[in-house]
């Protein structure tokens, strides 16, 4: 059997989240759940935003899948019952996971558009600690990694926030791939400094998963979704080459930033392209220090679903830096055939042992210093 640590799954909020951890006085305007024609509609301040289908499929077969708006009566209950959740995993090998957040998006991106700052502030705190709280000590030991959110709009408050959870069990912060797009200054912008400072600190990775700078490429709007979907992790890229090039790393050398759901069969050329150019460009651009690769090699990560091709490539990118993910309960996700999905893989590329076990758990453990539940729980 494979021991499995998932870089990246997603928690499906349930209704009472914020509405058990918010002062009376907000609660009206906090994230509460509403029904209206046979759906169930999350609303806050004066905003409404569906239970998209696409967030909670696992278990259903692909022609079942779709957009529409869904109950959650009509979700495998593991997708918002982290009790549930452990039994799916653990049926299937998973011993650890990443926990990316559904509505608040999957940075916490969501509260930067509240109008009240102090209430997003609060449903920040709230998300963080239901997640410590409640979700992560429903499972065995190890099998949940405490991944938190944090006040984007202002950083010295979000870096006292990743001070309070790393106090309370946090190993994983959840954030944007790129600010711009949120009307946020860029990674080349000292704005950052408090949360690059408190992350080093505390040595927490930063994981960035496609989608989270809030633009999904989309070369053809009248195509439909799945193109996006096909071309989502060009996300990656741009935010991997971005931070390579930037002065973030240089300046906070023990960072660790993690690209999740990216894939990693991207990497060589755009290691390359971006090391040549910035020798070309170096002088009027008045770059100093390493090389955007050398940068890679000392603070980034990829993670990776079905890739037996990119694999073949592993040397060029780094055994050492690869990471396995399941992604329930999206689309993506290879739950409940993660054993045979994995292993079909690593066969393709002819993985030796020592890789596979760096690929589907020893990175993970090392870079997010986490101890995964005990082989002997799985049910497999």
């Amino acid at each position: 059997m494979l021991r499995l640590f998932s870089a990246d799954d997603h928690i499906i909020e349930h209704a009472r989240v914020w509405q058990d951890r918010i002062p009376a006085k907000y609660r009206a305007v906090a994230p509460h759940v509403v029904e209206e024609d046979g759906c169930e509609y999350w609303e806050y301040e004066t905003e409404r935003a569906p239970t998209v289908g696409l967030n909670a499929v696992a278990g259903k077969p692909l022609e079942e899948q779709s957009m529409d708006p869904i109950r959650f009566s009509d979700m495998r209950i593991g997708c918002y019952d982290p009790v549930e959740r452990a039994k799916d995993f653990l049926a299937d090998g998973i011993l650890a996971s990443i926990l990316f957040p559904t509505l608040p998006k999957f940075a916490g991106t969501l509260f930067i558009t509240f109008q009240d700052k102090v209430l997003a502030d609060l449903c920040i705190k709230a998300y963080n600690d239901f997640v410590i709280d409640e979700w992560c000590p429903a499972g065995p030991k190890g099998l949940y990694v405490p991944t938190v959110i944090c006040q984007l709009w202002d950083p010295e408050l979000a870096a006292a926030e990743i001070h309070r959870c790393a106090d309370r069990g946090a190993r994983a912060l959840s954030f944007p791939e790129n600010g711009v797009p949120l009307g946020l200054p860029s990674y080349w912008n000292s704005y950052w400094d408090p949360i690059w400072r408190a992350c080093e600190e505390r040595d927490i990775p930063l994981c960035l998963h496609i989608g989270t700078s809030g633009e999904i490429p989309n070369p053809s709007p009248d195509s439909g979704p799945a193109l996006g979907f096909a071309v989502m992790q060009v996300g990656s890229v741009l935010s991997s080459v971005n931070l390579m090039m930037s002065p973030v790393c240089r300046l906070f050398p023990r960072l660790k930033f993690v690209f999740s759901e990216g894939g990693i069969g991207w990497l060589p050329n755009a290691v390359e392209r971006a090391d040549r150019m910035w020798l070309r460009h170096k002088y009027y651009s008045k770059f100093e220090g390493v090389l955007p690769s050398e940068i890679f090699r000392q603070n980034m990560y990829l993670c990776m679903i079905e890739e037996p091709i990119c694999l073949k490539y592993r040397d060029d990118i780094g055994i050492d830096k690869i990471m396995w993910e399941c992604d329930y309960p999206h689309t993506d996700t290879v739950w409940p055939s993660s054993q045979a999905s994995a292993q079909a893989v690593f066969d393709e590329a002819k993985c030796s042992p020592a890789e596979i076990e760096a690929i589907t758990h020893g990175n993970a453990e090392r870079v997010f210093n986490w101890q995964m539940a005990a082989a002997d729980l799985a049910t497999v």
